[in-house]
């Protein structure tokens, strides 16, 4: 699964399924040994869980880059390989 971006010990991942149907646009947050799923258009958790610290820096980095995880979203599942997004900082 292609790694867009990491910031503050959190790994975002979006996984990809060309040609077939996948999900609602969502992405994953690894912490550690925990996992948030992120739906991308409401930008809210949708499965696993992180701790509350980390779920809000997700939450403000996706509010952040909604747009260019869309765009993600669509080359993944063109088959393409997403682009890496910035960092929070």
């Amino acid at each position: 699964m292609p790694e867009i971006a990491r910031f503050f010990g959190i790994i975002i991942r979006m996984f990809a399924e060309p040609g077939a149907p996948h999900h609602r646009p969502h992405f994953h947050a690894y912490c550690q040994d925990e996992v948030g799923i992120f739906a991308i258009d409401t930008i809210e958790l949708i499965g696993g869980n992180l701790p509350r610290r980390q779920r809000r820096l997700v939450e403000a980095w996706a509010e952040i880059h909604q747009h260019e995880l869309l765009h993600d979203w669509e080359r993944l599942q063109a088959g393409r390989p997403p682009l890496k997004i910035e960092p929070l900082r």
